[in-house]
């Protein structure tokens, strides 16, 4: 007797842990971890621009904006990054305007080397300025357009492995290059991402967090398939923006069942949108899980202050309290009130503090959640056919 199926009964624990162990070996975002920084930080210090200008899209400048955004107004940053991307020409003019161009250094980031968006843009700068070895550089893949160009002009590069896909790319040179040049530690940045790397294939704390989430997210799809991400700092407005192009570009497939997957990925900031979506999340459709992110040491110690305002007197209880205080009270009630109606899933991650390794640490956690969802899903990751679609159809309404 001959059988054969195509049955998928539900992946185990384990087996999505060997087939991320597996995984390993093949795709290189897990083990940039490890990497060696020293290139890196030899030419950061050989920048003498006080302006960084970063000329990339999606992958190329969520992640460093991330934890650009979180770390600013914590760090003595010794120069300035912006970032160029959007074919926005407001957005474009008003932004190079603000800029000294002759103190600048542009760095242009495309993984396939020819990514129209980054392209036009560069090549407006170009019209602006003079782009040569002295003021530009380039970070690609080796065999790229974009690199050959680079070569040719005798402008350094820096390379994108073949492995590393572009939403996961912010701890290869995309990332820790432009931050190392304005001053963040990315030795410090990478530590923050061993420690992850190391509990979860140990074993420990993070692996059990993080398996646990994924199996619910992905067994209670249909019923919660939006995920919100709740984040109780406006220094994770940009973490918010990499997760949401992480998540759905990841998990938004065609599994090996021909069946549309995706999880709905929404990043919101607290207190600042209690006043909107959380009306929502309490009383809409329950269709949403709740990730609430705080951040238990802001590094401020600002408060608010004893001011008698004629009519507001029975206010006064708030008066020396910590604006940080505020915030994750702020936090802490929306959690509760949560957790009071006992029909919407909510976690909750309380980052130490507003450093380097908080961060990373949060960033390489979801990229890990990501791949554990994705194996629980039997989708691939790593590849973005509908956004190749689009793109196609670009370049022929382009060419007309």
């Amino acid at each position: 007797m001959k059988y054969q199926h195509n049955f998928n009964p539900s992946i185990s624990d384990a087996d999505v842990f060997n087939e991320i162990e597996k995984e390993k070996k093949s795709i290189g975002y897990y083990n940039l971890v490890h990497q060696d920084t020293t290139l890196f930080k030899e030419y950061a210090k050989s920048v003498k621009q006080t302006n960084i200008v970063v000329i990339g899209i999606g992958g190329s400048t969520l992640g460093t904006y991330a934890i650009y955004k979180f770390l600013k107004h914590s760090k003595t940053l010794t120069k300035q990054l912006y970032f160029l991307e959007t074919t926005d020409p407001i957005d474009i003019k008003s932004k190079v305007e603000a800029i000294d161009l002759d103190d600048t250094l542009f760095i242009v980031i495309s993984k396939s080397g020819t990514t129209i968006e980054t392209v036009s843009i560069f090549k407006y700068i170009n019209s602006l300025v003079k782009c040569d070895k002295d003021n530009t550089l380039v970070i690609t893949e080796h065999d790229s357009k974009l690199n050959t160009y680079a070569k040719t002009n005798n402008i350094k590069t820096f390379e994108i492995p073949k492995d590393v896909g572009g939403r996961f790319s912010v701890f290869s040179a995309v990332g820790l290059l432009p931050l190392s040049i304005v001053g963040i530690d990315i030795d410090e940045l990478l530590e923050g991402t061993k420690e992850i790397y190391a509990s979860f294939f140990e074993r420990k704390e993070v692996y059990n967090r993080l398996i646990k989430k994924a199996r619910f997210f992905v067994e209670y799809k249909n019923s919660f398939n939006i995920n919100v991400v709740f984040s109780y700092s406006s220094r994770l407005e940009g973490f918010n923006k990499w997760y949401i192009q992480l998540w759905g570009e990841s998990l938004g497939k065609v599994d090996i069942n021909s069946t549309r997957q995706g999880l709905t990925p929404i990043g919101i900031i607290g207190p600042i949108d209690q006043h909107s979506f959380l009306q929502l999340i309490v009383e809409g459709r329950r269709d949403k899980t709740v990730t609430v992110i705080k951040v238990d040491d802001f590094d401020s110690d600002l408060k608010i202050p004893y001011t008698k305002l004629d009519g507001l007197e029975e206010l006064g209880y708030i008066d020396n309290i910590k604006f940080s205080s505020l915030i994750n009270q702020q936090a802490d009630a929306t959690i509760e009130s949560i957790n009071n109606l006992n029909d919407i899933p909510c976690d909750v991650i309380t980052i130490d503090d507003v450093s380097e390794k908080a961060i990373s640490a949060l960033m390489y956690e979801y990229e890990l959640l990501t791949s554990i969802c994705a194996k629980f899903m039997y989708i691939n990751a790593y590849d973005q056919p509908g956004v190749e679609a689009g793109k196609i159809i670009l370049k022929e309404k382009l060419n007309k």
